[in-house]
């Protein structure tokens, strides 16, 4: 069974592609692959939860316009469609039991929309493989990292995008070494949970452990082989940018350089940020700017730049917007 979004996202594709090249934005390929990708499609824009639920399009969709209408964006920034996926992607990961159940509980509309924030991702990998960009964000929801096999929804998360994604680098790109980085408030607990034995993923979490969901002990180190490959990064409510660079510098680099990633990706969750409505740290625009810098600074040294990042979770609209506009900036910055 496939996700049927096929002609639709070809229309969406078309239908941007011209209104930017209005504005002079090239859709060759060749002229791209410095430029950063930008994968995003209406449907991420439906409702999924009732208005009063703080997981709204809305918390997406002001941060659409925003780069729609961001000028230092036309040149370094190209619009890049979904790709359909099988059910064969999202069982790389999760149980068939678990896809059933999600299947059979929700709306067809609501599986829709989660299915292809996983093709969303799935295609910002193959475009960052292939070369076509050097990098690329996917401004998608809902968000994944919470997600693990209970056949239900998990703190707003159908899917784990990313722990999909990085079993299908591995799977089909054939990359070896994934590192993922989660700067979400929240503890990526569904991440953790596929990957907790895995030596082969690397995977840094940075959140609130006193939060939902209640995971995230720093103690919580790996089992067997995959011992030292879960870092988890504990901050206490009103953390500032210095504490994320701190724990990005003195955790992350050291733990990256002796890993040696050949692909990176991020969840990038903007719940982190001041003022949000779920969470309690005070990072800002400038700290997201610098902590996707780190991070993209270990892609150039380990893995030939290759990054994508995913949106998570974030919910006061405004702050997503700026948090996503910062890290948009800094993505697109890179130069190797």
């Amino acid at each position: 069974m496939k996700v049927q979004q096929g002609k639709r996202n070809l229309f969406c594709f078309s239908f941007i592609s011209l209104i930017l090249s209005k504005r002079g934005i090239s859709f060759d390929m060749k002229a791209n692959k410095n430029k950063t990708g930008l994968i995003f499609d209406n449907i991420f824009l439906d409702p999924i939860h009732d208005k009063a639920h703080p997981e709204t399009p809305k918390r997406l969709q002001l941060a659409w316009e925003k780069i729609q209408s961001h000028p230092g964006f036309n040149n370094s920034i190209v619009y890049l469609p979904l790709k359909e996926i099988s059910d064969e992607m999202i069982t790389m990961i999760h149980s068939e039991d678990h896809l059933e159940k999600i299947s059979s509980r929700y709306s067809s509309n609501i599986v829709a929309i989660a299915k292809s924030a996983v093709g969303g991702v799935i295609a910002a990998c193959d475009y960052v493989h292939q070369n076509k960009v050097q990098n690329a964000f996917v401004a998608a929801r809902p968000p994944g990292h919470h997600a693990r096999n209970y056949g239900r929804e998990e703190g707003f998360c159908f899917f784990n995008n990313i722990a999909i994604a990085a079993k299908y680098l591995q799977n089909v790109l054939k990359y070896k070494r994934i590192l993922i980085v989660d700067w979400d408030y929240h503890h990526g607990d569904g991440t953790e949970f596929f990957f907790y034995d895995d030596p082969t993923v690397l995977f840094f979490s940075l959140h609130d452990w006193h939060s939902y969901p209640g995971t995230g002990d720093p103690a919580r180190k790996g089992e067997g082989e995959g011992y030292g490959y879960n870092i988890n990064v504990h901050l206490n409510c009103g953390a500032t940018d210095s504490d994320l660079r701190e724990s990005l510098v003195d955790k992350l680099l050291p733990a990256a350089e002796k890993f040696q990633p050949d692909f990176v990706l991020v969840s990038a969750g903007f719940d982190s940020r001041k003022d949000d409505l779920l969470g309690c740290f005070n990072f800002s625009d400038s700290g997201f700017y610098d902590a996707t810098k780190i991070v993209l600074d270990i892609a150039n040294k380990y893995a030939n730049g290759k990054i994508v990042s995913l949106l998570e979770g974030g919910y006061y609209p405004e702050g997503v917007a700026n948090g996503v506009q910062a890290h948009l900036t800094s993505l697109s910055d890179n130069k190797q």
